[in-house]
């Protein structure tokens, strides 16, 4: 299980690195900044069945 996973910035498009965790389910949603462009991402975190890999997407925030 990895602790660490990689997002891309809704607003430049940069890739970011962010702290996961597994204990919080299977789906979780919550607002990170850019570690670019300092902008607001909402990031939809979802791990698969086994919990072995995680898929992060990524909506401006309104």
């Amino acid at each position: 299980m990895q602790n660490t996973a990689i997002y891309y910035c809704a607003y430049c498009g940069e890739e970011n690195s962010t702290f996961v965790d597994w204990s919080a389910g299977a789906q979780q949603s919550y607002v990170e900044d850019c570690q670019v462009c300092c902008r607001p991402n909402i990031l939809y975190v979802h791990f698969d069945e086994d919990m072995e890999e995680v898929e992060i997407n990524t909506e401006p925030e309104s």
